[in-house]
């Protein structure tokens, strides 16, 4: 599809209906190694943040605005479990296996087990960024934005607005979307989005050809999940085996470099130690063409980002 198709399909009838009914069957059925694609918003000392982002539309080739990623994170007794799901693709999980064993047993203490080491949700969408407060060098750029069910709970009640007198909107189309003004702070140790909220309905530029040439730097989101990003469920098996150690050596925690941090020390370092350690290792011991995806957590719900995890974890 052409920029002048998108553009002729710029209004709330198919295209918003595409992406209300491919929820509704997804739902039934830069630094030290980081990815510099990805934006993420930043808290002031206060606590709190503030930016304004665009959600823009799908990369060419490609039919939705977001990708979906199911992911784990959290720590037994031989360090850390953080791997993104195989269930995001279709395919058994071997943890996901496990904690379908475990709450089946009707055991409460094999479902609190569970609870702690769940998959989690989050969303990948391409975003402009129009402010950018606190890194003021990113406004005018196109960014990946990685987010958890909150933020996109607010997208679809944008679609499909709850009450008669409120006007749907698609946030992802150029000119009848909306800005989306992000208001961040900090509550009970974890990120909340509560208060952000979509602007008013606009254009987000009056220059045709400038929103072209965005449309152009948008990165593909179906790469981001393609098989070929995930894990064996045979590597995966084996991670999870010394994580929760009922492996007999360990050369498997030699092998895994972003398990630094022993149980016993975790509790002491800084939230930003712990997440530098984690995301520089990861990244690295998934090195490839494209960058790796870092998987969400959030601690009770299946949202956000997994600085917020670990903030709460140095704080307790």
């Amino acid at each position: 599809m052409g920029f002048s198709d998108l553009k002729k399909s710029s209004s709330l009838g198919s295209l918003t209906a595409k992406l209300v009914k491919e929820v509704e069957k997804q739902n039934g059925g830069s630094q030290g190694g980081a990815d510099e694609r990805l934006w993420k918003p930043v808290m002031d000392k206060s606590g709190n943040g503030y930016a304004v982002i665009r959600f823009l539309p799908a990369p060419d080739g490609e039919d939705l605005p977001w990708a979906k990623m199911f992911s784990h994170a959290f720590q037994g007794n031989g360090g850390w479990y953080i791997e993104n799901s195989l269930t995001t693709i279709g395919q058994k999980d071997p943890l996901g296996e496990l904690n379908r064993e475990l709450w089946n047993s009707g055991n409460d203490a094999d479902k609190d087990t569970v609870r702690k080491q769940k998959r989690k949700l989050s969303f990948y969408a391409n975003i402009y960024v129009v402010k950018d407060p606190a890194n003021p060098q990113n406004e005018g750029g196109v960014f990946l934005y990685k987010f958890g069910k909150k933020i996109f709970d607010k997208i679809m009640e944008a679609m499909q607005p709850e009450f008669e007198d409120e006007e749907a909107i698609n946030p992802f189309d150029f000119w009848q979307g909306a800005n989306f003004k992000l208001k961040l702070k900090k509550v009970a140790g974890y990120w909340n989005y509560d208060s952000s909220e979509f602007d008013r309905v606009s254009p987000l530029l009056d220059d045709d050809d400038a929103m072209e040439a965005i449309w152009k730097k948008e990165y593909s989101l179906s790469a981001l999940v393609a098989p070929d990003q995930f894990k064996s469920y045979d590597d995966l098996k084996k991670r999870l085996d010394m994580v929760l150690g009922t492996t007999s050596t360990r050369q498997a925690a030699q092998e895994t470099q972003y398990d630094n941090y022993p149980a016993t020390e975790q509790k002491r370092v800084t939230e930003e130690e712990v997440m530098q350690k984690l995301e520089d290792s990861y990244q690295a011991s998934k090195a490839a063409p494209t960058p790796t995806v870092t998987p969400s957590s959030d601690g009770d719900s299946e949202d956000d980002d997994p600085m917020s995890y670990f903030a709460k974890l140095a704080d307790s």
